[in-house]
């Protein structure tokens, strides 16, 4: 099975990837950018989006999908750029075939585990689905007036609803596999799997705002990727690309044209 994907542009390859509870559409504004200088693919990974549902989620999974798609496109070799979830799957690539990997430009995540910081969100979907399941709630805007129960932000909840939409059977559903998110979270959260050190040329984006990428995680990071450097975006927190795209595609490109 083949990830759900678009393709904009030309030039060089680079492939995009979400993060959790995501969708291709998320990185649609780091794409557009992009497509001006290279090839750009952007991906639904399993679970997510359009893509295929699967009961098995874990990084190396994940990452021989993108491996398999670049197989089908024919791409020997590319660019790869990840925010949260998609560029820890990123680091998996380029630790499992590193040889096809030019660059890698990860957005706001460490190679290390996380605590569990979904819980919330979590319970706020599973509300939905009950919501939905009773006939209890027929559009976004219900969903959202009962998610606003465990999510407190607003941006939160929209970005999240992004994903509520009708099925084939003109039911609303989620589009994301939430029972496989939910039963695989633990492998979500995990580090990858780092067998070596990488030497691709990678750039850490991290939004100024944000703890995901943390002083601590220095060494871990320079462990698995020796070619590495940060770049910090100010005013910007988690969703850097959605708060700063200005900034965070000028870095990313610039990374990648070096």
């Amino acid at each position: 099975m083949l990830l759900n994907y678009t393709q904009t542009g030309s030039g060089p390859d680079v492939i995009l990837m979400h993060g959790l509870f995501g969708s291709l559409d998320n990185l649609n504004i780091v794409a557009k950018a992009l497509a001006e200088h290279f090839t750009v693919t952007n991906v639904d990974l399993r679970n997510h989006g359009l893509s295929f549902h699967d009961n098995v989620m874990d990084y190396p999974t994940m990452a021989s999908d993108v491996i398999a798609l670049m197989d089908h496109l024919k791409i020997d070799k590319a660019h790869l750029v990840g925010h949260s979830m998609g560029g820890k799957v990123a680091m998996q690539v380029a630790m499992q075939a590193e040889q096809r990997v030019v660059r890698l430009a990860i957005l706001d995540i460490a190679p290390v585990a996380y605590h569990s910081r979904h819980d919330s969100i979590i319970a706020g979907l599973k509300s939905v689905a009950d919501a939905v399941a009773s006939a209890k709630i027929q559009n976004r805007s219900e969903a959202d007036i009962i998610m606003a129960q465990h999510i407190e932000e607003l941006g939160v909840r929209q970005f999240l609803l992004k994903s509520l939409a009708k099925n084939e059977q003109s039911e609303l559903a989620w589009r994301f596999n939430l029972a496989a998110i939910c039963n695989n979270y633990s492998k979500i959260t995990a580090n990858i799997n780092a067998t070596h050190s990488c030497l691709c040329d990678t750039l850490f984006i991290k939004g100024n705002n944000s703890d995901y990428i943390l002083p601590e995680h220095k060494d871990a990071i320079t462990q698995c990727f020796s070619n590495a450097k940060a770049k910090v975006i100010h005013g910007a927190g988690h969703w850097l690309h959605a708060e700063k795209p200005q900034s965070v595609n000028r870095s990313i490109i610039d990374f990648l044209q070096l």
